[in-house]
């Protein structure tokens, strides 16, 4: 860490341990609220317990880290020798973290660059280790910033529900898109698109959504080397078929991750989301 540029992202990237402290990347919780109790996400908010309480109907929401925490983040940092911060987070249109990150930074000495990836989940993650591999090799905060935002950009993620009525309880997605989809018995396939989720298509079995989701993903590997994530939340049986599948048809993919979807994300998605991230390498 010291003399060079630090990486900083949230929990909703949802990236894996080994990757996280082979780049060095600091991750931030952001908070899971059941009932009245507020959890932070990791061992105290595992997907499993939001899973569990939206299957029994608890109220379920989230909550950004505060400025403060951010602060304190950046000042860690700069206390082990960081020349600069470069904090990377899901998109602005779906959190308020971003812009508490901004606020974190303003009250911090060092120099800290708040990068909205305008996307979500691993996404996010792999613009944010496509930042930490910039910073390993010597780039200057404002290369390292750019190195996570074309990642981020050229990212595609493609995600299955099984309903959208959690989406639209978050105020995630627009009650009619929701009300449209429970009315008509379909499965919607949903994208994040200018960082914000957006229906894609209607399909009306899971069967053929997860085909689908499959079809999306491999157009948008192309031929290049890509990395790709296949997420979900209380679906490991339906994800890591599709996981292996992508393995077969990506022999370019350099990493196919499977992984559940981080708790928050999963408190706006519901049981039985499964999603595909495909990540070119630049």
């Amino acid at each position: 860490m010291p003399g060079r540029v630090v990486i900083v992202t949230d929990s909703t990237a949802s990236l894996p341990d080994d990757l996280v402290q082979s780049h060095g990347i600091v991750v931030v919780p952001l908070d899971v609220i059941i009932g009245s109790e507020s959890l932070q996400e990791g061992p105290e908010a595992s997907q499993r317990t939001v899973a569990e309480a939206l299957r029994t109907f608890q109220p379920v929401s989230t909550s950004r880290p505060a400025p403060e925490t951010f602060a304190a983040t950046y000042e860690q940092a700069a206390a082990d020798g960081a020349v600069a911060v470069v904090s990377v987070h899901l998109s602005a249109e779906v959190s308020g973290t971003y812009d508490s990150a901004v606020l974190g930074a303003a009250q911090v000495d060092l120099p800290v660059t708040v990068v909205d990836s305008r996307q979500v989940g691993l996404a996010t993650g792999f613009a944010a280790v496509s930042a930490a591999e910039a910073a390993a090799v010597g780039g200057d905060a404002e290369q390292v910033a750019a190195a996570a935002r074309a990642r981020a950009a050229a990212a595609s993620s493609y995600f299955y529900v099984d309903t959208l009525e959690h989406l639209r309880r978050g105020g995630r997605i627009g009650a009619a898109a929701a009300l449209l989809g429970t009315a008509l018995a379909v499965k919607p396939l949903l994208t994040v698109a200018d960082g914000r989720v957006e229906p894609l298509e209607k399909v009306r079995t899971a069967a053929r959504a997860l085909a689908r989701i499959e079809e999306l993903a491999c157009q948008a590997a192309g031929d290049g080397a890509v990395d790709v994530a296949v997420q979900h939340l209380g679906a490991q049986e339906r994800a890591r078929a599709l996981a292996e599948r992508l393995r077969g048809r990506l022999p370019r993919a350099e990493q196919v991750l499977l992984r559940e979807v981080s708790a928050v994300i999963g408190a706006h998605v519901g049981p039985g989301m499964v999603a595909v991230t495909v990540a070119p390498r630049r």
